[in-house]
């Protein structure tokens, strides 16, 4: 399949701006698997389902609503994405972070990026949510390969500091202010659909991660290619393979850990959206 960084988003554009009459969003919200609560806390949304979007891929992940919610939390316009798009279900990495895209294009400038993640470090049990720090993919796909698009990015962007420390710090005081433990971390991608093997938790382990997952990354290194600020916390919803003896790693287990931290979670990204 072709993989190219040069996607045509003008009908796709045109669709949604015509359902927004003017609404410019100033940040971009991703919500993985299980967090898709957080979208239906928007104030006067316009909910537009990703099936209607001229060239918008469809989310069938479990657990991802697959509509785009436009409007306000906490008094900041906002565009939510209930539900990403991976690899996984058949998608290039340019198809992956094409709604992201669409919502850089209406205007957003900050990304706000969660996911459901697997604990590698031995203290992390499900439950604890973590701000990204950095992230590891050994794949080599990536949403920039191919042809260059001014218009989204520069040919070869910085790296360094994808993770906007600023943003991390706020969230840190936020949740310190809540009373809720936040703790900070590598997120190293996999491919899925299929869980990590003991022996691949424990290659990441050595590598230097702390959390593993199936998303965000790709989606990370568009919003750096676009110049967007990013703060990107995961919830810890399992201990990843091999760490508990005889424990199976299953869908439903994600779900309901994404279930079980669904206030502390919505506090804490809607106080740093108040915030920001």
């Amino acid at each position: 399949m072709k993989q190219d960084n040069t996607r045509d988003f003008t009908a796709a554009l045109a669709f949604i701006s015509d359902k927004l009459k003017g609404f410019t969003p100033k940040v971009a919200m991703i919500l993985g698997s299980g967090l898709g609560f957080l979208g239906d806390q928007v104030e006067d949304p316009a909910a537009v389902p990703y099936g209607d979007i001229p060239g918008m891929p469809v989310s069938t992940a479990p657990g991802h609503a697959g509509r785009f919610v436009f409007g306000k939390l906490r008094g900041v316009d906002v565009a939510v994405m209930q539900g990403r798009i991976h690899g996984y279900e058949g998608y290039t990495p340019q198809e992956q972070v094409f709604g992201l895209r669409l919502m850089i294009l209406l205007g957003a400038k900050t990304l706000i990026v969660t996911n459901a993640s697997g604990g590698v470090r031995e203290d992390f049990e499900p439950g604890q949510i973590v701000a990204l720090t950095d992230h590891i993919k050994l794949s080599p796909d990536s949403p920039l390969t191919g042809p260059n698009d001014p218009a989204l990015g520069v040919r070869f962007p910085d790296m360094s500091r994808v993770y906007t420390p600023r943003l991390r710090a706020l969230a840190e005081e936020r949740a310190a202010a809540l009373g809720i433990p936040l703790a900070q971390g590598v997120y190293m991608f996999f491919a899925g659909p299929q869980y990590e093997t003991p022996a691949e938790i424990r290659a990441a382990r050595t590598l230097g991660a702390d959390l593993v997952g199936m998303s965000t990354v790709y989606e990370v290194i568009a919003a750096a290619h676009a110049g967007l600020d990013v703060l990107g916390l995961s919830l810890v919803c399992n201990k990843a393979a091999g760490m508990v003896s005889g424990h199976t790693l299953s869908e439903q287990e994600v779900l309901d850990s994404a279930e079980a931290a669904r206030p502390k979670f919505s506090a804490l990204v809607l106080e740093c959206l108040e915030n920001l």
